[in-house]
């Protein structure tokens, strides 16, 4: 299973939560996962990125995530790009564009204004594209659906 996958996975198993998957990594191995939990919380800032980032730290007793990389189902907004690129994040790899909020290029490219614009931060989208466009459709469809019944 490819990291993306994985990530796909653990998005589908966010319940009521808008299906975001992350996973970091750090010398190839997997430190961190996480999903939205924003609904679970109450916490608007429980994306899973931030959840991730956070586990992550905890994980490595650091919050410079330096050579660590990022998998996630969706393009990052802008609250969680400036954390990833606070955290010194190298590599995000994302699947679904997001031309409403998303930071990494989408919407906005938070790499390019102040001090993101000295980061080092490679970012890959469209990775497993209509597999996340996919779960993230569907998730919408099926909520619009229950407020029409």
């Amino acid at each position: 299973m490819s990291l993306m996958e994985k990530a796909i996975e653990i998005a589908k198993d966010s319940g009521a939560e808008v299906p975001v998957g992350a996973i970091i990594l750090k010398n190839g191995e997997i430190i961190s996962t996480a999903c939205n939990e924003r609904e679970k919380t109450n916490d608007i800032s429980a994306h899973a990125e931030i959840i991730a980032i956070r586990q992550a730290e905890a994980t490595l007793g650091n919050w410079r995530l330096d050579e660590c990389e990022l998998y996630v189902t969706l393009e990052p907004c802008p609250m969680c790009a400036w954390a990833i690129l606070q955290s010194r994040i190298k590599s995000v790899y994302f699947g679904s564009y997001d031309t409403q909020y998303g930071a990494f290029g989408s919407a906005l490219d938070l790499r390019n204004i102040g001090t993101g614009a000295n980061s080092k931060l490679k970012v890959f989208g469209g990775i497993m594209e209509k597999e996340c466009d996919n779960i993230i459709e569907t998730f919408w469809k099926d909520k619009r659906a229950k407020y029409e019944n």
